[in-house]
């Protein structure tokens, strides 16, 4: 069994790191640069960095602040917001990432998924689906329970979470980065529905985001939800768990990790 990967996420916005609730009451966590160097040697197995602005404000990603990122790193770094050419994404990888997600642009032209995974390789094309879980009657019509938001969690899709997921798949996507809306920054754990549900889906990678508040919540995401990965912001940039600690949780429940 290949082994669980556990992320470390910079969502940013105006050059610092930030976190909120449900992708509001954004809160200062930090410098993006020295955040990524105390993940890389606690020893988290990926980064995630997220401009989670560029869509809404239609700017491009602030690259120095990938670049100086990048520098701090020696595990793989997926930077995401604001890419909507691969010349964007030229410039992303040039700047020192390993992979760049999509996640507006993709769904506005998901040629653009295609194009990327051409150009660079399906294993350097993230997916980030935003899904926040809908009413019965949605359920009914879309085959699945959650819709799809873009422009950083702000305008609702008609896309379902599960057939975008599909389709993502089919358009090159490597990998999907998935974020519970509903249990972003609440602590009460991942949406193993939710993530289970998109795993089964598709055959490539799923990370699960949104909602983690201790280890355990890893290791029920990580098994019940059926992810491959399992992101977490919050509980890593104010110590509330540490990377070590996580692991050798997950380690004495019999789930494969990175020591």
């Amino acid at each position: 069994m290949l082994a669980k990967r556990v992320i470390a996420c910079l969502d940013v916005k105006d050059g610092r790191v930030v976190k909120g609730i449900q992708f509001l009451q954004l809160r200062d966590a930090g410098d993006p640069a020295e955040l990524a160097a105390a993940y890389n040697r606690e020893g988290v197995d990926e980064v995630v960095f997220l401009d989670i602005t560029a869509s809404a404000e239609n700017r491009g990603l602030i690259v120095e602040t990938v670049a100086r990122t990048a520098r701090q790193v020696f595990i793989p770094l997926a930077v995401g917001g604001g890419i909507r050419s691969v010349a964007d994404a030229r410039s992303i990888l040039t700047s020192g990432a390993d992979k760049v997600a999509v996640n507006t642009a993709a769904v506005e032209s998901p040629e653009l998924i295609t194009a990327l995974s051409e150009e660079f390789g399906s294993q350097a094309v993230v997916l980030a689906i935003d899904a926040r879980r809908q009413g019965i009657n949605d359920a009914r019509r879309d085959g699945d329970g959650w819709r799809v938001y873009t422009y950083g969690g702000r305008k609702p899709t008609n896309l379902s979470a599960m057939a975008w997921a599909m389709e993502g798949e089919a358009f090159g996507a490597g990998e999907i980065l998935l974020t519970s809306m509903d249990r972003d920054g609440t602590k009460n754990g991942f949406d193993c529905e939710l993530t289970r549900a998109i795993s089964r889906a598709v055959r490539i990678p799923v990370i699960a985001s949104g909602g983690a508040g201790n280890a355990e919540h890893f290791a029920q995401v990580l098994t019940e939800g059926e992810a491959d990965a399992a992101l977490a912001a919050s509980i890593f940039h104010y110590g509330e768990v540490r990377v070590a600690d996580l692991k050798a949780h997950l380690k004495a429940q019999g789930i494969p990790v990175r020591l």
